[in-house]
């Protein structure tokens, strides 16, 4: 992991299983006269969107999977991560990794509906006149417009609306869920932030200091001296008191000062207010949730993942509940992969359809995985998939509430700056 200066973490994300064709045999003799009409297939589009959050106008991409004209389709809203990710899961020109793009065909292949879109700083969206980065709660009003955006698609079903988030879009799908009506079926949160900010980056930077001492890049008493600083530095901040980074590393000294800095630092302290944990447990008793972490994940590492497992089984949230993804990274990818490399592992695919399993519905030609199929990467089909993807490079669903809450949320489970 190489250190940079971005005011806020790239925790970035992204999902599960593909469709495939299903061949739908034709009706003939008395089974055609007594059979009813099939209404027309409506092929997968993209449509440019724009709503409007505390005046200004935000962009995005309406992703409608291949469906039966007049069948409402369940219709999830995308979060990213932090930084200035735009609504693709990009930071361009330098940073492409497609994840949102990605997820939309995913759950395009299921037959779900998704709208991601340019937060502030990105995109078509820009900030809107600012000088500087709003508050976390800037981004959550802006984030529910877009859900409500969402909800009034005449395709959308208004009781299977899904919120998804990747890294801190997973704390920004918990803000959603406590500020909509009506709320959301379900969550995916996946790698989800679930610490305070700025204990979640100390963590990561000790961990990339250790990371160094074993690499003979730094000895053992340069790590323990940038630990304290970063301590100290953090310390300072949260007490308003001015922040001094001399004598640390240059990179971690520019990444802290530009965090701390007149653009970032409203931001920084509003999420860093924030604690996962507290927000989850005000979710609906009976809400359809996922949380995954990557084995290999060292932004979100799976260790950190109890607190907030333990806060959504008091919630009484229902499954398919923590799901470990062994030797994949922060962006779904295998370890080891290069960033832009636009593919999600088969492993992040399948667990994301199993989050879509109240949801999924099969048209002729678009349908379902049989469920221990393996996939590749990424697989366009008509469903959508490529569609979605190319976006990015140049009957009634139920509302997903299980009967009972999902067992195991509070079991343990044994690079935010690249």
């Amino acid at each position: 992991m190489r250190l940079r200066t971005l005011w806020r973490s790239r925790m970035i994300a992204v999902l599960m299983a593909t469709a495939a064709l299903v061949a739908a045999g034709p009706v003939s003799g008395p089974t055609r006269a007594s059979a009813a009409p099939q209404a027309a297939l409506v092929p997968a589009v993209d449509r440019e969107v724009h709503f409007t959050a505390d005046g200004t106008t935000a962009y995005g991409t309406l992703h409608i999977p291949t469906h039966r004209a007049g069948h409402r389709l369940a219709a999830a809203l995308l979060l990213p991560g932090s930084g200035p990710t735009d609504r693709n899961g990009d930071e361009p020109p330098d940073y492409t990794p497609h994840t949102l793009a990605l997820m939309a065909g995913v759950l395009s292949g299921d037959g779900v509906m998704s709208l991601r879109f340019d937060k502030y700083g990105t995109g078509r969206t820009g900030l809107g006149g600012r000088t500087s980065a709003p508050g976390m709660a800037a981004y959550t009003r802006q984030a529910v417009a877009a859900y409500d955006t969402l909800r009034a698609q005449p395709e959308a079903d208004p009781h299977a609306l899904l919120v998804v988030g990747h890294s801190e879009g997973g704390l920004q799908a918990l803000l959603v869920d406590r500020a909509v009506q009506p709320k959301p079926a379900g969550l995916a949160l996946i790698a989800p932030q679930d610490m305070r900010l700025l204990d979640l980056i100390r963590l990561q930077l000790a961990d990339a200091l250790n990371r160094a001492v074993v690499a003979g890049q730094l000895t053992a008493q340069q790590a323990w001296l940038n630990n304290r600083g970063v301590a100290r530095a953090i310390a300072d901040f949260r007490a308003q008191r001015p922040v001094d980074t001399s004598g640390l590393l240059p990179s971690l000294s520019s990444l802290l000062n530009g965090m701390f800095g007149p653009v970032n630092a409203d931001f920084v302290r509003s999420d860093d207010a924030l604690y996962p944990p507290s927000v989850a447990r005000g979710m609906a008793h009976g809400t359809r949730t996922l949380v995954t972490c990557g084995t290999e994940d060292t932004n979100v590492p799976c260790r950190t993942m109890p607190s907030l497992l333990s806060a959504l089984g008091a919630a009484h949230t229902t499954g398919p509940g923590p799901r470990v993804l062994p030797g994949l990274d922060h962006l779904l990818h295998p370890a080891g992969t290069p960033v832009n490399d636009p593919a999600i592992a088969p492993a992040a695919q399948q667990v994301l359809h199993d989050f879509l399993r109240p949801w999924r519905h099969a048209t002729q030609g678009c349908g379902t995985l049989p469920r221990r199929r393996r996939v590749p990467l990424l697989r366009p089909t008509q469903c959508g998939t490529a569609t979605a993807l190319a976006s990015a490079t140049g009957g009634k669903m139920t509302t997903g509430r299980d009967s009972g809450p999902m067992q195991g949320w509070g079991l343990g489970m044994s690079e935010v700056w690249r």
